[in-house]
């Protein structure tokens, strides 16, 4: 109905069986991928190993780092949006604040309580609500299951949102916006991708160390920083190993020119997503050398290499 001409598009419906023929077919010479990042990794492989070319995106655990100097109402603001915002299901979703001293934590973990008093959880049609439910009953297990391991393993979940009731819907998927205290790097929420409405709040004595915490982990998709400070927006984005970076941004997604695409084991593949990435993954560069020399004028063999 757009008008592509037969052949452009092709939509193929199926299972590891569909994924594996296209990973083996010799037609086939480029895959790109979007997922987690098991299976971008085993895309990866096996694409490569065919002498394709690949690019997987894989999974994400997006930091921000709030400064002692940050305005903490726009924090609160926007790290609810980037947090609950699609239910918390999206790569870009900012899962773990890093405040940066306990004063800080603790007037943005008050100040994020009050707010997300006022989140309305419920059908997604209905635009009065600010999110929906997750994907699955097996999804909503899974999210849930990270906020009781949290608690077992001593963090402190300061709002809850295992068992909220949606009236009307009381058998939808739902998982309330859920902030949890005093996450350490160890611990199992942390580690792993939730993909759900959960913050995680993490404390660091010092900026370093807040950065060291960003570049140990796995992942390098998305992060940033809340602060006033130019020195220090600057010494973070020229520093930290994370492919898209926020300053007082807090869903750092480049617009369409610019390319999108994480380190680590966020991206699998040199060309990253969409941008001047994106023309140089689906088309192949061919140099052409020419000369047309006059007729009848002889230079003579050439030994040395050409210029």
């Amino acid at each position: 109905e757009a008008g592509l001409p037969a052949g452009v598009l092709n939509v193929v419906n199926g299972d590891k069986e569909a994924v594996d023929t296209l990973l083996d077919d010799a037609r086939v010479q480029a895959v790109s991928f979007v997922g987690s990042t098991p299976i971008a990794e085993t895309i990866y492989q096996r694409a490569s190993a065919n002498g394709k070319r690949c690019q997987a995106l894989g999974g994400a655990k997006n930091h921000a780092i709030v400064m002692p100097d940050a305005d903490m109402d726009n924090v609160v603001d926007s790290l609810t949006g980037a947090a609950f915002g699609s239910s918390g299901e999206r790569c870009m979703a900012l899962s773990v604040a890093v405040a940066v001293g306990d004063e800080a934590a603790d007037a943005m973990i008050d100040k994020m309580q009050g707010r997300m008093k006022t989140l309305k959880v419920g059908p997604f049609h209905d635009a009065e609500n600010d999110f929906g439910p997750v994907i699955t009953k097996a999804h909503q297990e899974k999210v849930c299951g990270y906020i009781d391991s949290a608690e077992q393993q001593g963090a402190r979940v300061v709002v809850d949102g295992r068992g909220v009731q949606v009236p009307g819907h009381e058998n939808g998927f739902y998982v309330g916006g859920t902030l949890i205290d005093r996450v350490t790097p160890d611990m199992t929420c942390y580690l792993e991708e939730i993909f759900g409405p959960v913050l995680l709040v993490v404390r660091a004595n010092s900026m370093e160390e807040a950065m060291q915490l960003i570049d140990d982990h796995e992942y390098g998709n998305g992060t940033c920083i809340y602060t006033r400070d130019g020195e220090a927006a600057r010494y973070f984005s020229d520093r930290i190993q994370v492919g898209m970076v926020g300053i007082n941004v807090p869903l750092p997604v480049p617009v369409a020119y610019h390319s999108f695409g994480g380190w680590k084991r966020s991206l699998f593949g040199d060309l990253a997503a969409y941008g001047p990435d994106a023309v140089r993954f689906y088309t192949k560069r061919k140099t052409v050398t020419q000369r047309w020399p006059s007729a009848g004028v002889r230079e003579g063999a050439q030994f040395s290499f050409p210029s």
